[in-house]
């Protein structure tokens, strides 16, 4: 019986091992994009991705920040008690909008760049995040496991159920 605790252990520790190795030979940062149409205007789009995060599933609630760079901030709070902070880094409405990540203690940060050009009487927004993921076994499930333009795909499948 201990010899096959002691096999499990053992390939549970070269599995990991592996996905570690496997993780630091990938690149820190990466960079991932998606586009989306919607019917409604440039306007409209910005409004709701520029403003309070409310209508997304994933936040719980939200805060407005003070920022000593006079840029907009806010914390995020999702489900389990996790929390992120954001920063505006770029504002030119309703066109451009790019954001970061602002905490620096996360094992991944980054910037989303949110591109809204007109499309017929719609419009049609291209997100690109440009990531980085600092813990080699993060970084492994980021390419192979989630895939990086999973919490694109999210954000916008939301947006779409938000705008219709």
């Amino acid at each position: 019986m201990f010899k096959w605790i002691g096999l499990v252990v053992l390939a549970l520790a070269l599995l990991v091992g592996g996905v570690a190795v496997a993780g630091s030979m990938l690149p820190v940062q990466h960079t991932a994009a998606l586009s989306a149409s919607f019917s409604q205007s440039p306007q409209q789009v910005w409004d709701v991705i520029a403003g309070p995060p409310t209508w997304r599933a994933d936040v719980e609630r939200y805060e407005e920040l003070p920022s000593p760079e006079g840029h907009r901030m806010w914390r995020e709070y999702g489900k389990a008690g996790s929390k992120m902070t954001y920063e505006v880094l770029e504002s030119d409405p309703p066109r451009k909008l790019v954001t970061q990540i602002a905490d620096k203690n996360l094992p991944f940060g980054g910037t989303w760049t949110y591109e809204i050009q007109p499309q017929g009487s719609g419009s049609i927004l291209t997100i690109t995040e440009n990531g980085e993921v600092y813990n080699p076994i993060f970084r492994f499930v980021s390419r192979y496991v989630q895939g990086h333009t999973a919490t694109i795909d999210r954000y916008l499948k939301q947006l779409h159920s938000k705008l219709v």
